[in-house]
C-alpha cells in the first residue's frame, strides 16, 4: 500500500503501530515523513535535537523483523520525542538550559526504555521551559527559541512541556513523553489540542505510577512525573500500559457516570474558554454524565501552602543528586543557576539557592499537604463521583514573552495577574495531593486557539480515569489539524 504525506500525518499513534504490524506501512517511510516534517517546521522550534541516524536505523530494524515478531511488539516502529530533561542514551538532556546543552546520558531513563524495548524509536527530543521551571516553553538559552503553538505561532504553547505538546500538534511525532511537576503535561495539552496525562504519584511510595529515579532532571522528588502525551487519550492509554505493565482498561458507561464540577476551578475564567467548556459540559450531559456540583472550601488555600514550599525547596539537594548521580557538568545548583538564560527561571532559582522555603517545607509535607488529600478523599467519597471536571486554564493561550519568557496577563481585561501563577491554578492542587489528571480537548474559542477540560481521579485510578477520558473523547471529537 502507498500512504500520501498526508495520510501517514494524519495516524495516530494505535493507527501507525497497526499499520506497521500489519505490514501495510514500512516504519521506514514512516519515520523518514515525520523528519522531514520536523525539517520543514523548524521555525516552531518544538525539538532541541533530531534523532535522524538512530531512528531511521531503528526503522529499519523494525521492518527486517517476521509479521509474528512485529505482533509482539505493541509499539513497533513508533517515533516518539521526549522531553529535553529525561534521560535518553546517545541524545542530549539539556532541559534547555546553557549548563547542560552538550550533557549525553549514558542510559535511557526507565520509562523512555521500556517505550524502546516495546518497539517504539525515539524520533529526537522535545524543546522545553528552561529546567522545567514555567509554564510557557519560552526558551531563551542561545541553543534553542521560544517554542510556538502550531494553531498560532505568535502565541505560547504551555509548559513546561511545550515542545512535546507542539511537535505532536503539528503532527511532527504522534505522542511522546513530558514531565509534570504543576501541570507541565495538561497545560500544553490543553494549549495545543492535544492530550497530556500526570499519572498517580501518591506519597511517592507504592502509589508512584512511573518509576524514573535520577533519570529526569529534577524540580521535586514529591511532585515530578514523567507522563505521555498524545493527540488522543485512546493513545495516550497505549503508552500508558507499555510503561506500566498496566494494560487494562475498565468498561465505561456514560448514563449515570457520575462527575464532580467544583466551583472553586470553575471561577474566575476567560470569557472565550468558559463557553467552550460549559458546551463540552453540556454535550457530555446529554450523552447520560450526570455532573454533581459542589465546593471544595478552602481547596486553592490549601494548596498554594503546599506548592512554593515543596517546589523551591526540593531543588535544593535534588538538583544536585540529579548531577552526581549523571556524572553530569557541575555539582550544584550554583553551577546550574550561573548559567541560566531565562529571567524568570533565574528568578525562581535565586529562591532556590537562597532556600527561602526552608521553614515552611516541613508544615507544607507534614499538615498542609495531608490536609489537602484529605479534602479530595473527602470530595470523591462525600459525592460519590469518579472525577471531577474543570477547564484545564482558566484563559487559553496568550503572546510570547521573548524577552523575559513569563510576564504577565490580564483576563478580560481584569486585574493583572502573574502568567505562570494563572496557568497553574487549575492544574497544581492535584500534582501536590499526588492524584491522577488527564487534560483532553473541548474545542476552540471564536478566535482559533485550543481549550483542555481536565479530569481528576482518587490515587490509583489511573486506568479507569483513561477510560473515562477515552469515552469523553468519543463525544466531544478531535481539533482539526493547525493550518502549517
Amino acid at each position: 500500500m502507498t500512504w500520501t504525506v498526508d495520510e501517514q500525518l494524519a495516524l495516530t499513534a494505535t493507527e501507525a503501530v497497526t499499520a506497521i504490524q500489519q505490514g501495510r506501512l514500512a516504519a521506514t517511510d514512516y519515520v523518514a515523513t515525520l523528519l522531514a516534517r520536523a525539517a520543514a517546521l523548524s521555525m516552531l522550534n518544538a525539538l532541541t535535537a533530531l534523532n535522524m541516524e538512530g531512528a531511521l536505523d531503528a526503522a529499519k530494524r523494525i521492518d527486517a523483523l517476521s509479521a509474528a515478531d512485529k505482533a509482539r511488539l505493541p509499539l513497533a516502529g513508533l517515533p516518539v520525542v521526549i522531553k529535553d530533561n529525561i534521560n535518553t542514551v546517545g541524545l542530549q538532556t539539556s532541559a534547555a538550559t546553557p549548563a547542560l546543552e552538550n550533557f549525553i546520558p549514558s542510559c535511557n531513563a526507565p520509562s523512555v526504555q521500556r517505550l524502546v524495548d516495546a518497539g517504539a524509536i525515539v524520533l529526537g527530543k522535545a524543546n522545553m521551559h528552561e529546567l522545567a521551571f514555567g509554564i510557557t516553553s519560552t526558551n531563551l538559552a542561545s541553543h534553542a527559541g521560544p517554542v510556538r503553538n502550531p494553531y498560532d505561532p505568535s502565541l505560547i504553547p504551555g509548559g513546561s512541556s511545550g515542545g512535546t505538546a507542539a511537535a505532536i500538534a503539528a503532527r511532527i511525532a504522534p505522542a511522546g513523553l513530558g514531565t509534570d511537576t504543576g501541570g507541565s503535561t495538561r497545560i500544553p495539552a490543553a494549549l495545543t489540542g492535544t492530550a497530556g496525562f500526570r499519572p498517580s504519584v501518591g506519597d511517592g511510595g507504592p502509589a508512584r505510577r512511573y518509576h524514573d529515579p535520577r533519570a529526569v532532571v529534577p524540580i521535586s522528588r514529591t511532585r515530578d512525573t514523567v507522563g505521555p502525551m498524545a493527540r488522543t487519550v485512546a493513545d495516550i492509554a497505549l503508552l500508558d500500559g507499555v510503561v506500566t505493565g498496566d494494560t487494562t482498561l475498565p468498561a465505561v458507561s456514560l448514563a449515570g457516570l457520575r462527575i464532580g464540577l467544583p466551583a472553586p476551578l470553575w471561577e474566575g475564567l476567560e470569557r472565550a474558554l468558559e463557553s467552550v467548556a460549559r458546551a463540552a459540559v453540556a454535550q457530555l450531559k446529554a450523552a447520560g454524565v450526570v455532573f454533581v456540583e459542589f465546593d471544595m472550601p478552602g481547596l486553592i488555600e490549601l494548596n498554594d501552602k503546599v506548592s512554593s514550599p515543596v517546589a523551591l525547596h526540593e531543588p535544593v539537594d535534588d538538583v544536585p543528586a540529579w548531577l552526581v548521580a549523571n556524572d553530569a557538568p557541575g555539582k550544584t545548583g550554583v553551577d546550574i543557576a550561573a548559567r541560566i538564560a531565562c529571567p524568570d527561571v533565574r528568578s525562581a532559582y535565586d529562591a532556590i539557592i537562597a532556600d527561602v522555603f526552608a521553614s515552611q517545607y516541613d508544615a507544607a509535607m507534614h499538615t498542609w499537604r495531608p490536609q489537602l488529600q484529605h479534602l479530595y478523599d473527602a470530595t470523591f467519597n462525600t459525592h460519590h463521583i469518579d472525577a471531577v471536571l474543570f477547564p484545564t486554564t482558566i484563559l487559553a493561550a496568550v503572546p510570547i514573552d521573548e524577552l523575559n519568557g513569563s510576564s504577565t496577563v490580564t483576563i478580560d481585561g481584569g486585574d493583572t495577574l502573574d502568567e505562570m501563577a494563572a496557568f497553574l491554578r487549575n492544574t497544581d492542587p492535584a500534582s501536590n495531593a499526588g492524584i491522577p489528571g488527564l487534560s483532553l480537548p473541548a474545542g476552540v474559542t471564536q478566535d482559533g486557539r485550543p481549550v483542555g477540560i481536565e479530569l481528576d481521579g482518587p490515587t490509583g485510578s489511573d486506568r479507569r480515569l483513561l477510560a473515562i477520558g477515552i469515552a469523553f473523547e468519543q463525544v466531544l471529537g478531535s481539533l482539526a489539524p493547525p493550518a502549517l
